[in-house]
């Protein structure tokens, strides 16, 4: 195996755990403030695939396409808090898990009705086909450059939102004491709506991207969604460091396994049974990671602050 394999893998880690992370941090930032369990934050993921597939087809552009999968991701998520998720602050988590479930089956439904069982396609746009040349590989897909750029760009915003504005400031104060900040004015059922909205708006954003490099089809949110709580217990519940973090060991540990453990194996078994074994193996490994990481630091790697 050549160096500009395994560094041409870690680039793909990268690109899988940075994808990752803009699932994770809208589903961290909504438990974080609102202390909801959100199953349905896959569903919006998926919604935001199927409306970037739809605007595309229609208008011909992947640009307006991505546009759109935010925009009707956000909008699928204010609905759906202002109509369902607002009534189950005050409820126990319990009632949280199975109001949220309900909402994937029937997201799942409504968008076989509108769009059908078949898969769509998308396309990757034009100015981003092609390959460009990395230190140590000589040709890595451009597209997925432009996703690992994308979701750095989507971090440093994110930061720069709750860190440096004054709904980032409001945002930090409902996580600490939601009840003094209704006390001092601020309106909470806007505060969360904006909040819940924003968190799918980068799901949506996430399903959109990733809707280029595979298929768009209903149910592709709830194997993404599984990670992505991985990827907030591993990093720290609330905590937008922690997810950036967490999604890029779990993308890196993940995709470098399904590569080097089959390998590693060859030289203990034949290879059929090193390929299977390590492929099995490798599903396993981000878990591990988990209950290793847990074990240590119980609360994750960051507190809800960072």
């Amino acid at each position: 195996m050549t160096a500009a394999l395994i560094f041409e893998q870690i680039i793909n880690g990268l690109q899988f755990g940075l994808t990752l992370f803009l699932m994770a941090a809208g589903l961290t930032l909504v438990f974080g403030v609102m202390g909801l369990i959100n199953l349905a934050h896959g569903s919006l993921y998926m919604v935001g695939a199927f409306c970037c597939a739809w605007v595309t087809q229609q208008t011909g552009s992947f640009w307006l396409g991505l546009g759109g999968g935010v925009i009707g991701a956000a909008a699928a998520g204010a609905l759906i808090e202002a109509l369902v998720i607002r009534r189950l602050y005050d409820r126990d988590h319990l009632d949280q898990v199975l109001a949220t479930f309900a909402l994937i089956l029937i997201f799942s439904e409504g968008t076989r009705m509108v769009f059908g069982s078949m898969p769509l396609y998308l396309n990757i746009p034009n100015a981003l086909t092609g390959t460009v040349a990395l230190p140590g590989v000589e040709a890595y897909p451009l597209y997925r450059l432009f996703i690992i750029l994308a979701a750095i760009a989507v971090a440093l915003l994110l930061y720069a939102l709750i860190s440096k504005t004054r709904l980032g400031m409001r945002i930090r104060a409902g996580e600490s004491d939601r009840e003094m900040i209704a006390a001092l004015g601020v309106d909470i059922k806007t505060l969360y709506t904006i909040v819940f909205a924003l968190g799918a708006a980068i799901a949506g954003l996430s399903g959109a991207l990733v809707g280029a490099l595979r298929s768009v089809q209903v149910g592709m949110g709830e194997p993404v969604l599984i990670l992505a709580f991985v990827v907030i217990v591993i990093g720290g519940i609330g905590s937008i460091k922690g997810a950036l973090i967490g999604s890029i060991l779990i993308g890196l540990v993940d995709t470098l396994g399904r590569i080097f453990l089959p390998v590693i194996l060859k030289f203990f078994m034949e290879n059929s049974s090193a390929n299977s074994v390590g492929a099995a193996l490798s599903s396993m490994l981000i878990y591990l990671m988990m209950a290793g990481i847990l074990a240590v630091k119980p609360k994750g790697l960051f507190n809800a602050s960072n």
